[in-house]
């Protein structure tokens, strides 16, 4: 095995050298309590941010993001589907970039875990497969399976080949400190048995055997073969123990939130809940912990899986646009600061469990003069006052109360006194002057490129080409069926497993169903209009998104598949299922590429103010449009649209779809375990309305946009806006246990000091304009809706404004002393305030304090 010598132990090493000692070199290694780093144990904190859901513009500020929230390693997949979209045919090119992704971690001083998979579920796209795989000869997905195997250990060397190449491990001097090889393949080894478990150990060997030089992991694995760690991926995941006493306890996804499917709600995670299960795990032995996901990002082009939204934002601490979501990322910072005050005593003791009370405890890790102990109270609806240490502590319901010295409380997990934010989005660009272009449907047949007796899967027809196939046959109606001699109408019944489906009669819409995520079988029954003589039937089956988890999903088919009946005529039901079918792949404007700016100055347009575009279906629509200034993030209104996919100067936004949320979003409590479906947001509103749009895919002038819409809308209510704070508030008890507090003094001696103080915060190139609300004493409501209790300090709204407006963030104190009187005496009181921030202009000087 070749080594190399760290670069950041050079000077060390000279001097060892000059003593005659060994050469030292970088290393990667572990134990049963965690990682060691150059023999350092180190409790790490990790996020994912995937590179294909963002920008390369985007990336290091994500990263300096989440480097200042406290992380210390960058998670991502590497998604071989869109690495090398024909075999042979590698793409590392912009988003897919992922040496310069990883080389911009180190940059920016994190390392990196870089999980190869190469299947990873994902919610991508057939689970990160590449489409052409499933037709490799003889081949069987995630098995001992010879053409599989042989396909996954050259992509698995491809990578390795390429960061070894960079320096990119650790042992090189580089960021990379953890890979992973499969995901989350518990599940189908049992169920495959021997040839699972011969899979799983192939896998095992095989990348060992790359000499990365540092370990590698398998998530949901129990039975990972040494020198293998197992990881635990989950909402919770404080139960989970290695597989060998010598392996360290690690959690790989730490769920955040949950992503977006159309037609469902929006899940929100509470803040407290995630930091009571991280602090939970931590205190259990846990020495990693990954946020799945830090920053979710967006489903770009066709990438997301089967019905998942084209956001991928996943209520993450960094929201989809690149800013940062308050509290959650605030309270995760402190959550993360009073963990690493605890490290010391976490990466050298053992823990010790001490009952406090029925449903209460405490975990001390004591050794050698350090002490770090948490506090938990399990119940979910019931604080408690325990005596620790012959000290009293309040302890909330469900939270866990972290004493990095083992007396004073510096954090609570369901104590939030991180500031709130509430964005907006301000229209900025109303987009006019559309064209449209119309799918001309007499000329389907004309582009046929297949004909086959009977009915076909969908992808072994498109490829994934495209999201769209058409099956098309004709019937021939005698001229003395009754129905033309007014009886009743003839109806199509169609059975398909694909996503959406539209039935067209001799060009003519008649009807269309859609699935869901949970059900995608769909059964339509809908009239039709035939005339005697030839009749011509186009079945339009659309997906949205492949298979992307599943015991070999490779095999699952999907489109129409039958069967398929003409009832109410004469002779009876009519079955169309195995006569001759036309197929086409894709619509006429995708063959001209009209959303490239080349293609789409190829064919002539209609101006949108001369064509009835209202529920017109199949119909391309352009505008051209200039940048908007300043430089936070924009979306595009999709509200008056149905259904179809955004390009913008030739790069997919992705699928749009004003399908409307159904779920039950009833009242929403951090306490007790979280599930998916609790916490939903947006039911009776579209799915996603809004959708991102790079910055740096615009150019200052005369950007082209182009829609092609499925279903129909109205193209003259889209609109382009910006997204930004629209207040910061802030909403905290005086002697809130702060890790912002916590400081050393000239002896020694770890104290806390305990006048509690709120930051309020606006966002790069913003500015308190003013101060909307503010009382110190008893106030009542949340972020946006604040109002003033019986008691009250009168001055609290001139003092706030006068620390605050002009400022890019201030500080204020949450003390009688600070607003010179206390309203009410032996009253626990509260500073609650919200403040307003507007973009600084060139000529305004930006105070920070």
């Amino acid at each position: 095995m070749e080594t190399y010598l760290c670069p950041k132990t050079i000077s060390i090493f000279f001097i060892f050298l000059m003593m005659g000692c060994h050469i030292i070199h970088c290393s990667v290694t572990y134990d049963r309590k965690s990682l060691l780093i150059n023999g350092q144990r180190r409790i790490l904190l990790s996020g994912s941010i995937h590179y294909p859901r963002s920008t390369p513009d985007m990336w290091e500020d994500l990263i300096r993001k989440a480097k200042n929230g406290g992380l210390d390693v960058i998670d991502t997949y590497v998604f071989w589907g869109a690495h090398e979209p024909s075999p042979g045919n590698y793409d590392f090119e912009g988003r897919y970039d992922i040496v310069r992704f990883v080389k911009t971690v180190q940059k920016v001083g994190l390392f990196v875990h870089l999980r190869i998979g190469p299947y990873v579920c994902a919610e991508w796209n057939f689970g990160g497969f590449p489409v052409w795989l499933k037709y490799v000869p003889g081949i069987s997905f995630r098995t001992n399976n010879e053409p599989f195997k042989a396909a996954m250990e050259k992509f698995t060397q491809k990578i390795v080949g390429m960061m070894k190449s960079e320096n990119l491990f650790e042992p090189q001097g580089g960021p990379i400190i953890l890979s992973q090889i499969e995901n989350e393949y518990g599940s189908q080894r049992k169920a495959l048995g021997a040839e699972g478990f011969a899979y799983l150990n192939w896998a095992v060997n095989m990348s060992v055997a790359l000499n990365t030089g540092v370990p590698w992991v398998m998530c949901k694995e129990d039975d990972a073969p040494d020198p293998v760690i197992n990881t635990c991926n989950g909402f919770y995941c404080d139960k989970f123990s290695p597989n060998k006493p010598y392996k360290p306890k690690m959690w790989t996804e730490a769920w955040s939130g949950w992503f977006t499917e159309f037609g469902g709600a929006t899940r929100h995670r509470p803040v407290q809940d995630l930091a009571f299960a991280v602090a939970h795990f931590i205190h259990k032995g846990g020495s990693y912990v990954n946020y799945y996901m830090f920053h979710g990002g967006t489903n770009f082009g066709r990438s997301g899986g089967p019905f998942v939204a084209t956001s991928y934002d996943y209520d993450a601490p960094i929201d989809e646009y690149g800013l940062i979501r308050q509290p959650k990322y605030g309270h995760l910072k402190e959550l993360h600061s009073a963990i690493k005050l605890c490290e010391p005593a976490l990466v050298s003791a053992e823990p010790d469990t001490i009952s406090l009370g029925s449903n209460q405890q405490a975990n001390v890790f004591s050794r050698k003069g350090v002490c770090a102990a948490f506090l938990t109270n399990f119940e979910r609806n019931t604080a408690a006052r325990v005596v620790f240490n012959n000290r009293h502590y309040n302890l909330p319901p469900w939270s866990v109360s972290i004493l990095p010295d083992c007396t004073n409380v510096v954090f609570n997990t369901a104590k939030v006194g991180a500031q709130t934010s509430r964005m907006r989005m301000t229209l900025t660009t109303q987009l006019n002057s559309w064209e449209t272009y119309t799918e001309d449907l007499s000329l389907l047949d004309d582009r046929s490129t297949l004909r086959a007796m009977g009915l076909l899967d969908q992808l072994n027809v498109t490829m994934d080409r495209s999201d769209y196939l058409w099956y098309m046959t004709s019937v021939d109606i005698s001229p003395s069926e009754s129905f033309l001699h007014g009886g009743k109408k003839p109806s199509l019944t169609v059975y398909s497993r694909g996503h959406a489906l539209h039935v067209y009669t001799n060009g003519q819409l008649s009807g269309s169903a859609y699935g869901t995520r949970e059900n995608y079988r769909i059964t339509l029954s809908t009239p039709l209009n035939l005339h005697a003589g030839s009749n011509k039937i186009a079945l339009l089956s659309i997906a949205v998104g492949l298979p992307n988890k599943g015991q070999h999903f490779e095999n699952w088919d999907m489109g129409v598949l039958g069967p398929v009946f003409l009832e109410n005529l004469d002779q009876g039901r009519m079955d169309l299922s195995k006569q001759q079918w036309t197929y086409k792949v894709g619509q006429r404007g995708e063959t001209m590429n009209l959303d490239s700016p080349n293609g789409a100055s190829y064919v002539e347009w209609t101006e949108a103010s001369l064509f009835n575009h209202q529920q017109q279906p199949l119909i391309w629509h352009k505008a051209y449009f200039d940048a908007p200034d300043g430089n936070e993030p924009l979306a595009l209104n999709m509200r008056s649209m149905g259904k179809g996919q955004i390009w913008i100067n030739g790069q997919s936004i992705g699928r749009y779809w004003m399908t409307f949320a159904n779920g039950d979003c009833g009242n929403c409590h951090y306490s007790g375990a979280f599930r998916a479906p609790k916490c939903q947001l947006g039911c009776g509103e579209p799915t996603q309305k809004w959708y991102h749009v790079p910055r740096s895919w615009l150019k200052p002038k005369q950007n082209l946009i182009v829609l092609f819409e499925e279903i129909g809308g109205d193209v003259s209510k889209i609109f382009l806006a910006k997204r930004r704070t629209a207040t910061v508030c802030t909403d905290t008890h005086e002697h809130h246990p702060s890790v912002l507090n916590w400081h050393t003094e000239s002896d020694g001696d770890k104290t806390v000091v305990h006048t509690t103080q709120v930051h309020l915060n606006c966002a790069a190139g913003e500015s308190i304009s003013h101060i909307k609300f503010a009382s110190f004493g008893t106030p009542s409501g949340t972020c946006g809706a604040f109002r003033k209790g019986k008691c009250h300090a009168q001055n609290t709204h001139s003092i706030v404004e006068k620390m605050c407006v002009g400022k890019g963030r201030c500080k204020v104190k949450v003390s009688n002393s600070f607003f010179g009187t206390d309203p009410c005496p032996n009253v626990l009181k509260k500073l609650s305030v919200e403040a307003v921030c507007d973009v600084v202009s060139n000529a305004t000087h930006l105070k920070l304090n």
